[in-house]
């Protein structure tokens, strides 16, 4: 089943990254795919290392590229975590800026070859992985860029739906946007078990997540009522309850780190919606491993 992009859904505004090196298949790039010499730098309670968390297990590379896990909670201003602090100044002459994670790291080098989330997924697809599938097959990628597109739409639209000191109006235009881009995305998985043509790709991977973070996130500074109206896409539910059934997506899910990560930082009211959640997302992790360790 295709999806098409959708220019007319708004987009979350993303920091821009300070550093986009890419991993090649050719060793003249300078960085290119060869076990053992990268290293990823991630909290699952941040939904880009949790992007990043589940597409790494996926593509099985524990002992190719292995993961150093982060604090829920960064430990120094602007978001930043001390322990990535000598990564960033070795690989920027005197950098002054925060410390962010995700970070994939070159161990040969001791230097970040990137920070950019989608760029490190799709980098790491290029690791060669024991004949397990691409989270990126051939001829999806338009697809999974709208699905990218459509998931980032979803993020932007709860933050204005749940801002209390906002105009009332501009709050109910935002759910609505919010409730259009969910409806388009539940047509697309009624009776598939995969967001594109029945394959598991980086689309189910990003969806997921959004999905985890509308429920365990916004869901706490909207009304009781714009959060029955999101529950009410069973097939969209249903795909996240299957999903979060498997270990590559179950045993990221660090509940209270997200918690607490949301919590140190965001100054917004709590609602009405925070006591209707949608999914019980406790089964899934308490049958899984601790979260920081594979």
């Amino acid at each position: 089943m295709s999806i098409t992009p959708l220019a007319a859904v708004p987009t979350a505004r993303r920091t821009a990254p300070a550093f986009r090196g890419r991993i090649g298949r050719d060793a003249r790039s300078g960085h290119y795919a060869v076990p053992h010499r990268y290293r990823l730098h991630l909290s699952t309670a941040c939904p880009d290392g949790l992007r990043l968390a589940i597409g790494h297990s996926l593509l099985g590379l524990d002992a190719g590229c292995p993961v150093t896990f982060l604090p829920a909670v960064p430990d120094c201003p602007g978001g930043g975590h001390s322990a990535l602090r000598p990564l960033y100044e070795a690989s920027a002459h005197h950098y002054t800026g925060p410390a962010l994670a995700p970070v994939l790291s070159d161990d040969w080098s001791g230097r970040i070859v990137s920070t950019h989330t989608p760029d490190i997924l799709r980098d790491l697809d290029r690791f060669p992985r024991d004949g397990r599938p691409s989270l990126y097959p051939c001829g999806t990628e338009s697809q999974i860029e709208a699905v990218e597109r459509l998931c980032a739409g979803i993020q932007g639209a709860a933050q204005r739906a749940g801002q209390a000191d906002s105009d009332p109006a501009e709050r109910a235009a935002a759910l609505e946007v919010l409730l259009d881009t969910l409806g388009r995305l539940e047509r697309h998985l009624e009776g598939e078990e995969s967001i594109i043509d029945g394959r598991l790709t980086a689309a189910d991977i990003e969806l997921w997540v959004s999905l985890v973070q509308l429920d365990t996130v916004h869901r706490y500074h909207l009304d009781a009522s714009a959060v029955h109206r999101i529950a009410d896409h069973p097939a969209l539910w249903a795909h996240a309850r299957r999903l979060a059934a498997r270990p590559a997506f179950g045993t990221h899910l660090d509940l209270d780190g997200i918690a607490r990560r949301h919590h140190g930082r965001c100054q917004g009211l709590e609602a009405a919606g925070a006591a209707v959640q949608i999914l019980d997302w406790t089964t899934h992790v308490a049958q899984a491993p601790d979260s920081h360790r594979w």
